[in-house]
């Protein structure tokens, strides 16, 4: 007798990276407005509001506000980056959902990845770029 595994919902999935932070995101098609980071509410794990705005801009350019329900697992980096690798996982994934939302999200700047990254260290040096203080005496 086989049975039947239970249908998972369907959802929609975007990789997000900003500097080191890696976010991987899945987005529910709901009325629900819930966004879940790490198995925390999005309120409790950015306290800040401009973190959360960051993270809510994708539904806001593409016009999809209260249509789907996020669940994000997110490493690496600060909060700042986490919360901007977030948002460009979630404008992947609503690329996956809707490939029409595409230019609107493009010309917001949330489809490309920024490549910024912190330069290493050179050997030699203190950091990067900063070298040791030269004392002429």
């Amino acid at each position: 007798m086989v049975t039947q595994a239970e249908p998972q919902p369907q959802y929609f999935y975007g990789t997000g990276r900003r500097k080191s932070a890696i976010a991987k995101v899945r987005i529910y098609p709901d009325d629900g407005t819930a966004i879940i980071v790490n198995d925390k509410p999005m309120e409790e794990y950015f306290n800040w509001l401009p973190w959360q705005s960051t993270v809510r801009e994708p539904f806001s350019t593409s016009g999809t506000v209260g249509r789907f329900r996020v669940m994000a697992k997110v490493t690496g980096g600060g909060v700042n980056a986490q919360a901007e690798a977030i948002r460009h996982g979630i404008a992947r994934a609503l690329v996956v959902f809707d490939p029409n939302l595409k230019p609107s999200l493009r010309r917001a700047g949330f489809i490309t990845r920024d490549a910024r990254v912190k330069e290493s260290k050179k050997y030699g040096l203190k950091r990067a770029r900063r070298a040791p203080q030269y004392t002429k005496r």
